[in-house]
């Protein structure tokens, strides 16, 4: 028998019943993978949930470290400390240990207990200059200055030329 007669003889078979529609087996055996392929899209996709959703709470973890570690930073900072990773890690041994968590107050008690980690000077160092930019010292101004007076008083070419030559040296 082939799967024509095959057909034919499960649908005569299935005609007595008249209460269900009846489908050819070939479309039948589709249905059947085209569903088994849909559940198995549907166990993937839900393992990559599981494992997006694992990675979701993984790196909300470290974003709260992070954003903790931001915040202890700029309160030790304002604080005036010397060394910021030495307090930092002082810092959080100490949140960790305390009942209250509170970070202020635990700044202060590192403060009080380690006043060697911070300086006393409250107001902020300005950066020294950097060795791009030229220092303008009152020498190099009065030198200026004296070429250019020269210069404009006389308006002789060579004090003029003089003057330039001066200016481009100092500026």
């Amino acid at each position: 028998m082939n799967q024509v007669d095959l057909e034919n003889q499960v649908s005569s078979e299935d005609e007595g019943l008249g209460t269900e529609k009846l489908v050819p087996v070939s479309e039948a055996i589709r249905y059947r993978k085209r569903a088994q392929t849909a559940e198995k899209q549907v166990s993937e996709l839900n393992e990559q949930l599981h494992k997006s959703r694992e990675q979701n709470e993984q790196l909300s973890g470290q974003f709260e470290a992070v954003k903790f570690e931001q915040e202890l930073a700029g309160k030790l900072t304002a604080a005036g400390v010397n060394d910021l990773e030495a307090a930092i890690l002082l810092a959080k041994v100490r949140v960790d240990t305390s009942e209250d968590g509170d970070i202020d107050s635990v700044v202060e008690q590192l403060k009080k207990d380690k006043g060697y980690l911070f300086s006393d000077i409250k107001e902020p160092v300005a950066a020294g200059r950097t060795s791009g930019v030229r220092e303008k010292t009152t020498t190099r101004h009065t030198i200026l200055t004296k070429a250019a007076e020269k210069a404009a008083a006389t308006g002789n070419r060579t004090d003029v030329q003089e003057y330039l030559k001066t200016r481009r040296q100092y500026l």
